[in-house]
This record gives structure tokens, C-alpha cells and sequence, in this order.
């Protein structure tokens, strides 16, 4: 893939270019409401919903206060079990380890199942450079690497395209990665997903590196957990001869047991089912059974630095449903790419910021993405409360304040774009502490208000062009509620 999330504009840029493609909104709101209402049902068969999202918030938070502990466990069975673990303390570092890790097998090709991390790292373009390539075998991801694009969901990648381009770019580009498209591909799903099948069948049995993430991973045990709706990932997992995961370290579940509440929350809330139709478990290596090599790379890259956030560690609870985007008024219209992040939509806007830290206008955008109308919590299976981490961040933004940054705790300025809005704020408070001077201000605006522009001057206007200006009253309530009890008394 040659694109990537580097250097793209902040949120209020790219989102109002996004919301002009009339074809990307209609694909957006079809998909968001399907998969809505298909979520909305499966969740209504079980009466203890409420139960099971307390407890998979009640697990995450206690492991991720003894993170610690747990992935000295994991790292133990995990290495007891055959397999060997790696520790990568960014991105840079996680594809180094995976890289040098190919290159000492000595093959030049890898399939991957789909892995958000390795979007995180910019994997795919670190093993292109070191003339290694990767295929992508999730049929979301293969369309979008086909396409030379970037995933815009968690779940579907490929949200943003419909059937008839998704034809077009299997037409056009599966030559050049192998298998050609079969004659006469029509847009029917169901003969897009046999030209896929085919087109990866080969890969499949020719591959000797998987390259996976993992939703979860089980301390106890040292097992990890992949679940998916299509088999490539079986395919993934047990074909190779060397498998290495990456995954990130708050993926940890302490034990077998708590792993049950998980199995039951992340299918109905991703992909409206029961239960996921492949669920792979795989504890290091076996004897003459799937790879002879496990390599496991546990990365940070920004992960302990949110987890010394007392507010924001909780966007570390995520199990990666996509469950919020799909309810989110924002995601809907704006669409994934205006993120600027492999994780979009309301869990992109408090993650990204965290992990990556307010180091351009786009971090520093994205906790304004959202209208806080709070539907995301609403729709959480472990509760996280996005708003309030919404709310944290722009406070961060807009005041700036103490943080932690590769471990070492600083302060960091406020953000110099929000000088007006922090002057603005000021002028406010002051006016409210002093009530004889906020009644004549009120007054004068009454008195004034038919000259009132109808739109902001200067940088106002970035929030007037949206919106329309309130009318001033004739009358203040502090003065109408004078008139009238004065009205009142005998």
C-alpha cells in the first residue's frame, strides 16, 4: 500500500471535503443502518446485557491496573508453550522485530489476517521496503489494498465502496498481485467473493509467514484468541510454517473464564451475531500441528503512556467492535478517512490522540470531532464513556497541562489555535463573576441587536458558516424576571 495517514489535514478540513461525496454518504448511511439494526436485535436476546458489559468493564479495568503482572504471565506461558516473545516499544521497533523475523526464514512473501495494529505501525510499507510483500486476505482489506486506499472501519474497511467499484478494482488490479479476475466479474457479492477466494487460494497454500494480530490474549494460559467471519484467518493461523502476531498489550484478559464475557459481547456488537463463525485459539507451537514457529510481538507505542491517564485509560478497554461508529452522527456524514487514523470514529477521536499525543493539528482536532450526544457510551460493550474522555482531551487541547510522554511525566502547552477561543473563555468568566457589568452587556446587546452581523468576522466564521447566529431578545431574563416578580408584589 503507498498511502498512508501521514501529513493528512485535521478533522474540520478533511471532513468537510468527505462530506461533499454524495456516493460515499448514501454507502455510509445504508451500511451504518444495517448494521445498526441487525446489532440492536441480536443484543435484545439476552436479558443480562447489562451484566455482561459491567463485567467485561469491571475486567479490563482490573487488568489494566495489574497490566504489569498479567504480561509477565502471558510472556511465561507463551514461551513455555514453544513460542518465543518479542517486546517493541513503538511502532519503529515492532517492524524492525518483524522484519528481520521474515527476513531469517528467508521467504519474500506474507499473508496477513487482518491486523489494526499493523495499520498502526505502517507494517505493510516497512516489509515493502525491506522487498517483502504482504497480501491482505481479509476480503475488506484485499479490496482496499487492491485499491491502493486505506481502510475507513474497523469492522469493513471498505465501508466507503460499493459493489460496482469493488468490481472495477478487482477488473484492474488483481493482475498485478497474482490471479487475474475471472472473465466477465459481475458486482454480485456472491461472484466478488469467489473471484477473492480464488485469487487467495494460491497465496494460501504458497506462504510459508503468517503475519496476524489478535483480539485477545489469555495470560493464564498463554493462548491467543482470533475472531473472524470468513476463514481466511484459519487459514492464516494454521497454514505457515512461521506465524508471527503483533498485538498490543492492552489486548491481555487475564484468564479462560474471563474470556467468556468476550465471546458474547464482540460478535453481537460487530457483526450482529451469536457467535463469530471462526474462533481460532492457539497456544505457542505444536509437534507436526499448524507452524513449527510462533513468534508473539507485544507492543506499546503510546499504550502506557493512556493507562497513565486516570480519564483516558478507559479507551484501552476497546475490543475493536466498531459498535460506536455505526451510531455516531459524525462518522456517518464525514466517513473514516477524515480521521487520519486506522481507528476512526468516536473511538479514534480520545485513542489517537492518546497514542500518538497532541503532536499536530490532527491529534489536536480529533477530540472535537463528535457532538457529545453520547451514543457511543449508549452502545459500548464495555462502557467506555467517550463523551467524558471527549470532554478530558479537548480540556488537554485547549489548556494544555500535565502528560505522560514515553514514559517521563511533562507539560505540555496549550494549543495555539484555540488563543481566541481560551481569551474568549476568560472575557466569560470574568463577565459572570461581575454581575453589574454582565447586565449592562446585555442590555447594550438588546439595545444594539438590529445591527448585529448575521455572520461571524474572522476566525468566527468557521463557526457561523455552520451554524446560524441566535437572535438577542429585546429583554434579558435577569431584567424580564425583575419586571415581572416586581409585577407580582402587592
Amino acid at each position: 500500500m503507498s498511502r498512508t495517514y501521514l501529513g493528512m489535514p485535521a478533522f474540520p478540513r478533511a471532513a468537510a471535503e468527505s462530506t461533499r461525496d454524495g456516493t460515499l454518504r448514501a454507502n455510509l448511511r445504508h451500511a451504518t443502518h444495517t448494521i445498526r439494526a441487525k446489532r440492536t436485535a441480536a443484543v435484545a436476546e439476552l436479558e443480562d446485557w447489562e451484566q455482561l458489559r459491567a463485567a467485561g468493564a469491571a475486567v479490563k479495568d482490573r487488568t489494566l491496573r495489574h497490566l504489569d503482572h498479567y504480561l509477565l504471565r502471558l510472556e511465561e506461558n507463551v514461551t513455555r508453550a514453544g513460542g518465543t516473545v518479542h517486546w517493541a516499544a513503538d511502532a519503529d521497533e515492532a517492524n524492525r522485530i518483524v522484519t528481520e523475523l521474515v527476513r531469517a526464514t528467508g521467504e519474500r512473501e506474507v499473508v496477513k489476517v487482518k491486523s489494526m495494529v499493523t495499520q498502526e505501525t505502517g507494517l505493510n510499507a516497512a516489509l515493502e521496503q525491506a522487498g517483502i510483500r504482504a497480501y491482505e486476505t481479509d476480503l475488506a482489506e484485499l479490496i482496499v489494498q487492491l485499491g491502493d486506499d486505506l481502510p475507513s472501519h474497523i469492522l469493513v474497511p471498505a465501508i466507503h465502496r460499493g459493489r460496482r467499484e469493488i468490481r472495477d478494482i478487482f477488473r484492474d488490479r488483481m493482475a498485478d498481485w497474482g490471479r487475474p479476475a475471472p472473465e466477465g466479474l459481475t458486482d454480485r457479492p456472491a461472484d466478488l467473493a469467489e473471484a477473492a477466494r480464488l485469487h487467495l487460494r494460491e497465496k494460501f497454500l504458497r506462504c510459508k509467514v503468517g503475519i496476524s494480530g489478535a483480539n485477545f490474549m489469555v495470560a493464564e494460559t498463554g493462548t491467543l484468541v482470533v475472531v473472524e467471519s470468513e476463514g481466511n484467518g484459519r487459514m492464516c493461523l494454521t497454514l505457515p510454517e512461521t506465524l508471527i502476531s503483533v498485538v498490543g498489550i492492552e489486548k491481555t484478559v487475564p484468564t479462560w473464564r474471563d474470556l467468556e464475557i468476550y465471546l458474547q459481547l464482540l460478535p453481537r456488537s460487530s457483526t450482529a451475531e451469536r457467535m463469530n463463525p471462526y474462533t481460532s485459539m492457539w497456544t505457542g507451537t505444536t509437534a507436526e500441528d499448524g507452524p513449527r514457529d510462533f513468534h508473539l510481538v507485544l507492543l506499546d507505542n503510546g499504550r502506557t503512556d493512556t493507562l497513565a491517564d486516570e480519564v483516558g485509560r478507559q479507551a484501552l478497554r476497546c475490543i475493536r467492535c466498531s459498535a460506536c461508529l455505526n451510531v455516531c452522527p459524525v462518522y456517518e456524514r464525514a466517513g473514516g478517512h477524515a480521521y487520519g487514523s486506522p481507528y476512526p470514529g468516536p473511538i479514534g477521536a480520545i485513542l489517537t490522540p492518546q497514542l500518538r499525543g497532541l503532536v499536530s493539528p490532527l491529534e489536536e482536532s480529533l477530540p472535537f470531532a463528535s457532538s457529545l450526544c453520547g451514543a457511543c457510551y449508549e452502545v459500548c460493550p464495555v462502557a467506555i464513556d467517550i463523551p467524558e474522555v471527549l470532554v478530558h482531551l479537548r480540556e488537554r487541547v485547549v489548556e494544555g497541562g500535565p502528560v505522560t510522554v514515553r514514559g517521563n511525566r511533562t507539560v505540555i502547552r496549550p494549543a495555539k489555535r484555540h488563543a481566541l477561543e481560551r481569551a474568549a473563555m476568560r472575557a466569560a468568566g470574568w463577565a459572570f463573576d461581575h454581575p453589574a457589568a454582565l447586565r449592562r452587556a446585555q442590555r447594550l446587546a438588546a439595545r444594539t441587536r438590529r445591527a448585529h452581523p448575521r455572520r461571524l468576522p474572522g476566525p468566527g466564521r468557521a463557526w457561523s458558516d455552520t451554524r446560524e447566529l441566535p437572535e438577542v431578545p429585546e429583554e434579558s431574563f435577569r431584567d424580564w424576571w425583575a419586571r415581572t416578580r416586581g409585577e407580582r408584589r402587592p
